[in-house]
Parts: C-alpha cells; sequence; structure tokens
C-alpha cells in the first residue's frame, strides 16, 4: 500500500467490505470515520444522515454551495438539507471526490447501458439502510468518493459521465462526525463504466475515536 492505515486513538470498528457490498453504522460525535481503497480505483457511495433525527440528511446542494466547487476534499464539510454540518472531511490522500453524478441502479445501468437486472448502489443503500428502518424515499443524491466526474466549460459531461478512477492502492479518506451521524455506504459494484476499471474490488472501513489533541480542529 501506499499510504499507512495506523490510526491514532482507539478502534472502534474495522470491517473489510467485500467487492460490491454495502456498510451501514453510526458515529458518534467526534469520532472519525476512514475508507481505504485497498487496491486502486474503487468507487465508493456515501450517505450519511442525523442519527437521531434521520429525515435530516446528506444535501448535496447546501454541500456544493458552502464549499464553493463540486470536488470534495480535506477541509470540505458535508452539509445537511437543514443547513447543519453532518461530517468534515480531514484528511484525503486521493484528491478530490464527486457529488454531482449520484448512485447507479438497476434502472439507470438500463437506461444508460442496455443491461438488464444490474443491480448498483441504490440497491445496495436499500440494504444498508433497512436494518435502520430506512428505505427508498431516504436516498438522496451521494458522494462518490474516489470516483471522477470531469464538467467542461460548457457545462458538458463526459461520455459515460464516470472516468477513469486515479486513487491508487491505500489511498484513503478520513472524516470527522460533527454530530452523530448514520453512514450507509455502497462499495460499487459498477462494471459499466470506467470508474472501477470494470473489476470492483473490496475496501476497508474503520471507525476510530482519537486522542484528545488530534480530535481538535
Amino acid at each position: 500500500m501506499r499510504h499507512a492505515t495506523s490510526t491514532p486513538g482507539r478502534i472502534l470498528r474495522d470491517d473489510t467490505v467485500p467487492a460490491g457490498a454495502p456498510w451501514s453504522g453510526v458515529v458518534e460525535a467526534g469520532d472519525r470515520l476512514r475508507i481505504v481503497d485497498l487496491e486502486g480505483r474503487q468507487g465508493v457511495d456515501f450517505l450519511c444522515y442525523n442519527a437521531a433525527v434521520p429525515e435530516e440528511r446528506y444535501s448535496a446542494p447546501n454541500t456544493i454551495k458552502a464549499a464553493g466547487t463540486i470536488v470534495l476534499t480535506t477541509g470540505t464539510t458535508l452539509y445537511s438539507d437543514r443547513a447543519n454540518p453532518l461530517m468534515t472531511i480531514v484528511s484525503d490522500t486521493a484528491g478530490g471526490h464527486d457529488t454531482i453524478a449520484g448512485c447507479c441502479s438497476a434502472p439507470s445501468n438500463r437506461m444508460l447501458y442496455g443491461v438488464e437486472d444490474a443491480a448498483g448502489c441504490r440497491e445496495n443503500f436499500l440494504a444498508a439502510l433497512a436494518p435502520h428502518g430506512l428505505g427508498a424515499r431516504d436516498i438522496v443524491p451521494n458522494v462518490n468518493f474516489f470516483c471522477s466526474v470531469p464538467v467542461g466549460a460548457d457545462g458538458g459531461l463526459e461520455p459515460g459521465v464516470f472516468v477513469r478512477g486515479r486513487s491508487q492502492p491505500g489511498d484513503f479518506v478520513e472524516l470527522r462526525a460533527e454530530m452523530s451521524v448514520l453512514v450507509a455506504v455502497s462499495n460499487c459494484p459498477q462494471v459499466n463504466n470506467p470508474c472501477n476499471d470494470g473489476a470492483p474490488t473490496r475496501i476497508r472501513i474503520l471507525v476510530h475515536r482519537p486522542e484528545p489533541e488530534e480530535a481538535a480542529p
């Protein structure tokens, strides 16, 4: 791996998520979530909610307006639809992430690629959210970690929207929870566009509680 994945403080969860699989969990305020791209070029779809009131959830428009950019990276705060900070990216070794293209799904795979019954991240989100009492109405436009969606000066997108991922083995993004948040992740199963090189791979997700001096912004 190019980057060390050791974390300061106490590790609360350390999970390897298989290729194409969902993950979910609650991250308490001040704790950190690290997503590690173990083998490189693996798209990771991400949503977060106020764990106490999940009707409050990630808002791509509020996040983009506050950041002044469509590319998320270190220092970007993820805002809710009520304009409250949910999580902040405190470390990013990959160098920028998409939040405009949303998630893939069986219907969008049929629309874009002409394939039938190819489940995607929407179906993974449904599986990840079900144990928390959430469902289809709770899925909103998401973050696509380790994914690139170039936008031209004329507003145009690349054919197929997503381009080949640039993340290397061991790249990671780490987020600090600004409140108690419910996180839902889809380790993207997409094989019809270049984001995963057509071969989805596993990721690692760690939740850790920093030492007091590390916890300060």
